[in-house]
């Protein structure tokens, strides 16, 4: 094709997670239904740090700031997976498709951070407990929260720049459920190797270090409790460490497998569901991990409701 006869391509087709027609609804009713319980478990979790002073801790701060995240995550991509699922018909823009891109990166890329901070704040508080009301200040809390969203934030603009470089010419339709960045890169008509080794290369930055620090921290709390610990606070220690470490497992394994990898390293359909995991599976699960299995959250829900 001569480069005056292209067609620019400024509007796409999500084609979601089947082209199966009678799939459709089924999945519209299980996703929304998955969106729901997302949005209440997180949403609540917020309102009830927020209600109950009990609450009001670094622990459960840092949790309410995960809680949110999940709900930013879920929010970016599970409304418009829904309106596809009932229209196939349906473009999303290139503005919106990039829009839709940056909230979800700027998500992720929180959620990376807040765990550390989770980590390290359970580390301190089981390690060395006598100084954890003094390390474990108010002001550090809120810096610690503020430096984790603002590093999620401005992270996805290096991204966006390069990206609103490239130009969409080869064709409008996306293999994907939401606007993925890789494969953005498949129908660009110009060179993307550049922005795809970024991506490599940040996501490895910010992923295998984090993930490094947060099993370095609960290796040691766990070496800590089994030291000083008697049984009952053994059990409430490996409780709360092994809910945080199986939310961790999950997020960084289905992330890692997709971003830092070789480009050729799944098949389309593997690509979603790990994709799936980290977009709607994760933001779902949090909550029941880090909550439900929680005394302090059940009597603060108690508590809260009747009132």
């Amino acid at each position: 094709m001569s480069e005056r006869n292209k067609t620019l391509v400024t509007e796409f087709v999500l084609i979601g997670l089947t082209d199966r027609p009678w799939l459709q609804v089924l999945l519209f009713i299980v996703f929304l239904m998955v969106y729901l319980i997302t949005m209440v478990g997180n949403l609540g979790l917020v309102v009830l740090i927020w209600k109950d002073p009990h609450l009001q801790t670094p622990m459960y701060l840092f949790l309410g700031g995960l809680a949110f995240v999940d709900v930013c995550t879920s929010t970016s991509v599970t409304p418009r997976m829904l309106v596809n699922f009932l229209d196939k018909t349906a473009m999303i823009s290139l503005a919106e498709c990039i829009t839709q891109f940056y909230f979800f990166a700027s998500s992720a890329t929180t959620e990376c951070f807040l765990p550390v901070v989770m980590a390290y704040d359970r580390y301190v508080a089981i390690c060395n407990p006598l100084l954890y009301p003094v390390v474990m200040s108010s002001k550090l809390c809120t810096q610690l929260i503020s430096v984790s969203y603002a590093i999620g934030f401005l992270h996805p603009l290096v991204h966006v720049s390069l990206l609103l470089r490239l130009t969409f010419c080869r064709s409008n339709i996306i293999h994907y459920f939401y606007c993925e960045i890789v494969q953005l890169f498949k129908i660009s008509c110009n060179d993307s190797s550049t922005n795809a080794l970024l991506i490599f290369i940040f996501a490895a930055l910010i992923q295998i270090p984090t993930l490094m620090t947060i099993m370095i921290s609960y290796t040691r709390v766990l070496f800590d409790i089994l030291k000083k610990k008697s049984e009952k606070g053994r059990s409430k220690a490996f409780s709360t460490c092994s809910a945080h470490l199986l939310s961790v497992s999950l997020y960084y394994g289905t992330l890692i497998f997709m971003y830092v990898r070789p480009a050729s390293g799944l098949a389309e359909d593997q690509d979603k569901m790990y994709s799936l995991f980290y977009t709607i599976i994760i933001p779902l699960l949090n909550p029941f991990i880090y909550s439900l299995r929680n005394k302090e959250v059940m009597n603060a829900l108690t508590r809260v409701t009747k009132k």
